[in-house]
């Protein structure tokens, strides 16, 4: 009886195993499908989305000038976001919004949509220190922007008539120490680079000026060829003419490094006033939260725009030199002036005239 037993149960045995692995199999056959499925679902709705989505830029940008056309910073402007434009096979459009030290700009941008299609051409005197000058606080911050690159540099020029009694940078500094607040100092205008310069060479060396703003670098190069001016801080391009007929006589370069232009003349820093570095520095920004990828594609294609012979040439024709960088690197330079102004501006330094 046992015999029978166990071969019938043998049989039941290997049945079940053989409906199991059959089972097993239909269920991993199962598995699979589901998983192919799936995968060719998300790679459907990942094509759709990638149709969904056009490539950048798919419509004109906007570039907004803080300032009035014709200026330096527009022409710069203008001239860099043309080249872009031709390299991304798109149109840069420029808007000037002029008004309160550059306020009115910089806040439209600020409030933009961040997606790319809104920018804003700044300088370090319209970013950091004339909003201050003219509002007593500045209405935006660093935060609200996202930074794309540097555009443009251009360097300053402390210089006095080609008769004055100061023969060097040395001897104008420390008559303006024996005598504080008589000798007389022009700038192009408030909250400019060039003011801004005056006030931190008084900080770093003691001396006091008789500051004396005008509108614009010509009436006051007129008042200083004249005579009725001891000194000028200008911008090197407006002031070069007079300086390469020897009308004016050049003191120092408020630069880290020495003009191309005037090579033999000495910078603040050679001459003793360490870490002084000023100059009228352009860039690109977007309005925070722009997308990263964004950022990084414009910033590409400025440095690649800035590298042309003819937009070099373009710059050096405003008496300007490009300057590139990354993104970063811009972000920096715009908060170390950022921190000037502050600072300038705790102190009581800020201020008009």
């Amino acid at each position: 009886m046992s015999g029978p037993t166990r071969r019938g149960n043998g049989r039941l045995t290997s049945k079940r195993k053989e409906t199991d692995m059959q089972d097993h199999a239909l269920r991993g056959s199962r598995r699979a499908f589901l998983a192919s499925a799936l995968a060719g679902g998300a790679a459907l709705a990942l094509n759709r989305g990638a149709a969904a989505a056009p490539a950048y830029p798919a419509r004109p940008i906007t570039v907004v000038v803080p300032y009035a056309p014709g200026g330096n910073l527009d022409i710069t402007g203008r001239a860099i976001t043309s080249a872009m434009g031709a390299i991304m096979h798109a149109s840069f459009v420029i808007d000037n919004r002029p008004g309160a030290g550059g306020v009115v700009g910089h806040e439209l941008v600020a409030r933009a949509q961040p997606d790319g299609y809104t920018l804003i051409v700044t300088a370090n005197g319209s970013f950091a220190y004339a909003p201050r000058l003219v509002h007593g606080s500045k209405p935006f911050k660093p935060a609200d922007f996202a930074p794309i690159g540097y555009m443009a540099e251009t360097p300053l020029v402390l210089e006095v008539p080609a008769r004055s009694r100061y023969a060097s940078y040395q001897e104008f500094i420390a008559a303006a120490k024996a005598a504080p607040g008589k000798i007389s100092i022009g700038h192009s205008g408030n909250g400019t680079t060039n003011h801004i310069a005056i006030l931190l060479l008084e900080k770093a060396t003691g001396a006091r000026f008789n500051i004396i703003p005008y509108k614009g670098s010509g009436p006051g190069l007129n008042d200083l060829l004249g005579g009725q001016l001891d000194a000028f801080v200008d911008q090197l391009p407006s002031s070069l003419p007079h300086l390469k007929a020897g009308n004016l006589k050049p003191l120092a370069m408020t630069s880290a490094s020495r003009a191309s232009d005037l090579p033999q003349v000495r910078t603040l820093q050679e001459l003793g006033v360490a870490g002084f570095d000023v100059t009228t520095t352009a860039g690109l920004m977007a309005p925070a939260g722009t997308p990263p990828a964004i950022i990084a594609q414009l910033n590409q294609v400025l440095n690649q725009a800035l590298g042309q012979a003819d937009v070099k040439q373009k710059m050096a024709n405003l008496g300007s030199t490009v300057k590139q960088g990354s993104a970063a690197e811009f972000t920096a330079y715009l908060a170390s002036e950022d921190k000037k102004g502050e600072q300038l501006a705790s102190e009581g330094l800020l201020r008009a005239g």
